[in-house]
């Protein structure tokens, strides 16, 4: 039997954004995840924006939360080294019926009390975003949205929480909890039962479940699949910042923007789902982001697409974003409605969720040593040649390329997998250090990384998973 003050069941980016703020105090935390890694479902297939709110509804806890969250991606950035970087979005009109609706748009921003959103013309919009559609009349431009790697931000939440002495258990399903006299006792897992007097329930699109287990599912989540383009870097049509359509009521739209690594992406859809696993892409949902993100991009050149994905939002239903405690369960914390704004609300909810529990009770006394720095594995491909020439001389595997595409190298794939919280599939590897985002989409490099996997792992390479438990890359010899 395991025991712990918090358990955190969800590894996605709230969870352990969550289980980070914690390991700042003495308390002991633990995160339950189902998934072989960290990184949840929505947390690591989204659109990668880091958000201001200009359009959340404001007075709402998501307001709140995603403008709180925008300004502390700086120094988090900074402090665990994540890519980051705050080319801000403009949100062109197109048709007369679009520019009227700016006002309006400008004034919900003010009302969230982001006070940067400005006006911009055609001829200034064109000026700066030169592939737009030459019939636009005029603009939005929001300077702080940002875009940043997702799962490096999700691996660096949870490493730093692990540094700080927060653990994670992984391949471990939550199968129940036990309230014993108006007070969460333990939590029942796959790996056996973890007492604990606090749960933190982050589950994302099983929230609802979760929520099941202690009679407070009065919610139900329902799967919203959004599907995405990703361009090759070298695509012959680019845009320079983050290009947002006129947002409806149903969703945001579908829009066109860098990554932080130099490809376009395009999307998403927005389709609510009765199956939470559903990740398929589909011709129809294809086909509608081309008609869309055409309107405003006219010249996207969507034949250099170098592959699809679509994620699941977990969609409330009832809407909005939800922190609830209960009277009738003394130390049960459940976040519902946590959706496209997610990630970046992420850095706020970790610290909201944190003064709940103090709130709630738990003793939190700050860790006077916490470890706020974290070091990534090192980027070959973006360093200057003096420094790829220092690593090799420490460790010759770096100068090895596994990954042509993405000039990943045996030396990262191997940090990758022996870090704390180290990649145990190939999915893992790939989110970490990119070997098989590119081009050629792990053609080339896909055996080595298995190769490399069940040599580090000390498995056959038969073992080797995909992601999850059971999904092999091999299925056996041929000869």
């Amino acid at each position: 039997m395991l025991k712990t003050d918090v358990v955190i069941i969800g590894a996605g980016a709230v969870g352990c954004a969550i289980a980070r703020e914690l390991s700042k105090y003495k308390v002991d935390v633990m995160v339950v995840d189902k998934r072989e890694d960290v990184g949840g479902d929505a947390s690591k297939s989204n659109s990668a924006i880091i958000h201001t709110g200009y359009d959340a509804s404001p007075g709402t806890l998501e307001s709140q939360l995603v403008v709180a969250a925008n300004p502390m991606y700086d120094k988090l950035a900074a402090d665990m080294d994540i890519p980051f970087s705050r080319i801000g979005a403009v949100l062109p009109a197109v048709t007369q019926e679009q520019f009227e609706q700016l006002p309006a748009i400008k004034e919900k921003a003010f009302n969230n009390r982001v006070y940067d959103v400005e006006y911009l013309t055609a001829k200034e919009l064109l000026e700066i975003e030169p592939n737009l559609n030459p019939e636009v009349k005029g603009g939005l431009y929001i300077p702080r949205e940002s875009i940043i790697d997702p799962f490096i931000l999700v691996q660096a939440y949870a490493e730093n929480a692990n540094a700080n002495g927060a653990s994670f258990l992984l391949n471990t399903e939550v199968t129940g909890i036990t309230v014993e006299e108006g007070k969460i006792r333990a939590v029942q897992t796959t790996a056996g039962e973890i007492r604990a007097d606090y749960v933190v329930n982050a589950a994302g699109l099983y929230c609802d479940d979760i929520a099941a287990m202690v009679g407070k599912a009065d919610y139900k989540v329902v799967a919203r699949r959004g599907q995405f383009f990703i361009l090759d870097r070298n695509t012959s049509c680019k845009v320079n910042h983050i290009v947002l359509p006129i947002p409806t009521k149903i969703t945001k739209g579908k829009l066109m923007c860098p990554t932080i690594h130099g490809n376009m992406l395009v999307g998403p859809t927005a389709e609510d789902l009765d199956n939470k696993t559903d990740k398929s892409v589909t011709k129809e949902g294809l086909d509608s982001i081309v008609a869309d993100v055409t309107r405003l991009v006219p010249q996207v050149n969507i034949r250099e697409t170098i592959t699809q994905y679509s994620g699941l939002r977990p969609n409330r239903n009832p809407e909005g974003l939800h922190v609830d405690t209960y009277e009738d369960i003394y130390g049960y914390v459940n976040l519902s409605g946590v959706r496209s704004t997610g990630l970046t609300l992420s850095a706020s909810m970790g610290k909201y969720v944190a003064q709940v529990l103090r709130d709630m009770g738990l003793p939190m006394e700050f860790k006077e040593n916490f470890i706020w720095k974290r070091k990534g594995i090192p980027r070959f491909r973006e360093l200057p040649e003096e420094e790829r020439e220092e690593l090799i001389r420490q460790d010759p595997r770096y100068g090895t390329i596994i990954c042509r595409c993405e000039t990943v190298t045996e030396g990262e794939i191997v940090e990758a997998i022996r870090r704390p919280l180290g990649a145990r599939s190939v999915d893992a590897v790939k989110r970490r250090v990119r070997a098989g985002m590119g081009r050629c989409q792990g053609g080339f490099c896909g055996p080595r990384v298995i190769e490399i996997l069940a040599r580090e792992l000390g498995i056959p390479a038969e073992e080797v998973n995909k992601n999850i438990k059971g999904s092999y890359m091999i299925a056996g010899k041929n000869r």
